[in-house]
């Protein structure tokens, strides 16, 4: 049975996304990337994203107390090869160790964009309203 493309990631895809995810951790609290930015930026994985063939993770980041999220980001970028000869003896059981690629995350930008709306007069209005009706 082949998959569409339309279809979320393999299972396959999330428990390594999972895995790579933690080792990556693992590195950043070592403080094995000697880059001045990555050192005194505390990172936050939320997410490693895998492509299909297992050769491409795309790690979503939240530079945590940095000035400059592009800075920290393009310095991730920048050392990701280094990062991924440091990664590798954690997921030594993969057949190809993955090119990485970092990226912002802004999933909790959109999470309270998303609740700062729903807070917003026109809303809670709308919802009073519609409660009303079905009473």
């Amino acid at each position: 049975m082949s998959r569409t493309s339309s279809s979320g990631p393999s299972q396959r895809q999330l428990r390594v996304g999972e895995q790579v995810r933690h080792a990556l951790s693992d590195v950043f609290r070592r403080g094995e990337v000697s880059d001045g930015l990555i050192e005194t930026t505390v990172i936050s994985i939320s997410e490693v994203r895998m492509s299909p063939d297992l050769k491409i993770a795309t790690a979503f980041v939240s530079p945590l107390g940095a000035r400059d999220d592009a800075a920290v980001i393009e310095a991730l970028n920048r050392n990701a090869r280094f990062i991924r000869g440091r990664v590798s003896p954690a997921l030594r059981q993969m057949k190809y160790m993955p090119e990485f690629r970092f990226r912002l995350d802004t999933s909790y930008d959109n999470f309270a964009r998303i609740d700062e709306l729903l807070k917003s007069p026109e809303v809670v209005r709308d919802l009073k309203a519609d409660g009303e009706e079905n009473d």
